[in-house]
């Protein structure tokens, strides 16, 4: 008798353990709440969020959702890793970095093509130029495209990363670092950076459009495992959102206002550093990447020796946007 209990026991747990196995294969299940962030740098999400189509697309399926806060591409990679959202927005180049480092996303849906960041001084700054940065502290969010932007600018200008202080500060707090002269240069962030260009006395010292990664819409790769419908849904969402901002761009830049507590005037300055025509990553992204990623190799930021073009392709997933993009 003890035996044939013991032969009960035994198999209810094998059963009962093959069940947890299946459900967290996801094999079939809906996810009971789906995270998603939204961050001003990426207007498409601003409006997502705005509208609330996220919500009640996924309130037919009994899936709650829940919106959060990303300062900064280092902020939504924080959130991925620790599975405190389901999708980040972030620089293509930001995702590569993580990537490199063990990170398990895939990059699945571009939300726009911005001249998001640049270099800048205070207006009465001797600093022109890149070379003039030699020495000199610059704020800059490490781990985003903005720090990277100034890694490659320094490179193609003859300089090295130690050549400067990097000083490292979220992206607002660089801008007021910047104008307040406890920096000599700043790598902005929209829009952080179109505020201080329209309302304090700056300049640019560089500017170039093709060192911006492009805005990417990153999920967990677990996530995209077991619920890849849900991914093409968020996708699908994304577009609308995308969509009505071609449609609309000055009622998009009057609710990237609201939202974000910036001027109209801001708002609309980065609305037009924004290409929002190309959803689909595929080759300019990798392209962008691969140059991006060999400066990073040189700096030690990305371990040498990496095969970064492998690593470039096993972060960027077509997949999901070819099946849902027309």
């Amino acid at each position: 008798m003890k035996k044939w209990i013991g032969l009960v026991t035994i198999t209810l747990f094998v059963l009962i353990a093959q069940a947890c196995s299946n459900s967290a294969s996801g094999d079939g299940e809906k996810p009971e709440k789906i995270v998603l962030d939204y961050a001003y740098y990426s207007p498409t999400s601003v409006i997502l969020k705005k509208f609330g189509w996220a919500e009640e697309a996924f309130e037919k399926d009994g899936i709650d959702v829940e919106f959060v806060l990303s300062q900064g591409s280092n902020k939504a990679l924080e959130f991925l890793n620790s599975s405190s959202v389901d999708f980040g927005s972030t620089a293509g180049a930001a995702a590569l970095i993580a990537k490199s480092k063990g990170a398990p996303i895939e990059s699945v849906y571009i939300f726009s093509k911005p001249e998001w960041t640049a270099l800048l001084t205070n207006g009465d700054s001797p600093i022109t130029k890149v070379e003039d940065l030699k020495g000199k502290k610059v704020a800059a969010t490490i781990g985003t495209d903005p720090h990277i932007f100034l890694l490659r600018a320094l490179d193609e200008a003859g300089l090295a990363a130690s050549d400067v202080e990097v000083v490292n500060l979220q992206h607002a707090d660089g801008g007021s670092a910047l104008t307040t002269g406890q920096v000599d240069a700043w790598s902005g962030l929209d829009p952080h950076m179109a505020k201080i260009e329209l309302e304090a006395d700056t300049k640019f010292i560089y500017r170039n459009p093709e060192f911006n990664t492009y805005g990417t819409l990153n999920v967990r790769s677990e996530f995209a495992k077991e619920h890849p419908e849900e991914v093409k849904k968020v996708i699908e969402l994304y577009e609308k959102a995308r969509k009505w901002v071609l449609d609309n761009p000055e009622e998009a830049a009057k609710i990237l206002a609201e939202e974000a507590q910036i001027t109209l005037d801001v708002a609309n300055k980065e609305m037009e550093r924004n290409d929002f025509s190309s959803p689909v990553p595929g080759d300019a992204q990798k392209d962008a990447l691969l140059s991006a990623g060999e400066v990073l190799e040189k700096d030690g930021i990305i371990q040498s020796g990496t095969d970064i073009k492998d690593l470039v392709n096993s972060l960027i997933n077509p997949a999901f946007s070819k099946e849902v993009i027309q």
